[in-house]
């Protein structure tokens, strides 16, 4: 992975001259500050960061992930993308039901694995999102039309519907797609990892 290791006196003077090492701007690196020193007499403050590429890290991070898939005892491809610091990595594996395991749970513990070694390694949150086959969007759309299709019943019959128990991800799917439709509200019930969505109906 291409990296460089740099000091200066202000952390916006450390991280340009990270940038003009790594032939990049800004938006197309991340960086973590590994020491910082106050300035006392006689002597100023220093800045020493760790800068990559957004495009070495996401290598970095599909090396990973083989690595992890491979003692499963799979074979995977990958395909990336990164727009708006947002890194998108879509998974393709000899045994895609096994990668994305029961309701998914398989899936969101390698996204999580993910996101806590980039914490580790640059001590800063970065957006990755994983996916298997389509599986996300997949299970987006049969969560919105089940949303909806729930959400006529309890506006005809003014009686409130319970909704399986869900992830963040995709109870906020659900509140999302129903945000605008009439009669009903919706709200999130319940404890980790048995919280779900009800859905009420309203006066309107």
């Amino acid at each position: 992975m291409n990296e460089v290791i740099l000091e200066a006196k202000t952390k916006e003077e450390a991280i340009r001259l990270a940038c003009e090492k790594l032939n990049a701007n800004e938006s197309e690196i991340i960086y973590a500050i590994i020491e910082e020193t106050t300035g006392r007499l006689f002597k100023s403050s220093t800045f020493k960061i760790k800068a990559t590429p957004l495009i070495d890290l996401v290598e970095g991070i599909k090396k990973y992930l083989n690595e992890v898939i491979t003692n499963l005892g799979l074979e995977v491809q990958f395909e990336s993308s990164i727009r708006d610091r947002v890194i998108n990595i879509a998974m393709y594996a000899n045994n895609n039901a096994i990668l994305i395991g029961k309701d998914g749970k398989t899936l969101k513990a390698l996204e999580t694995l993910v996101k806590q070694k980039v914490m580790n390694d640059y001590n800063l949150p970065i957006n990755i999102f994983l996916d298997v086959e389509n599986y996300k969007e997949k299970r987006i759309k049969n969560l919105e039309y089940l949303a909806k299709k729930v959400a006529r019943e309890v506006r005809s019959t003014k009686v409130e519907a319970t909704l399986e128990n869900m992830n963040s991800f995709e109870r906020r799917v659900v509140h999302n797609i129903l945000t605008d439709f009439k009669g009903i509200t919706t709200t999130s019930e319940g404890e980790e990892p048995n919280r779900h969505v009800i859905i009420k109906p309203t006066d309107n």
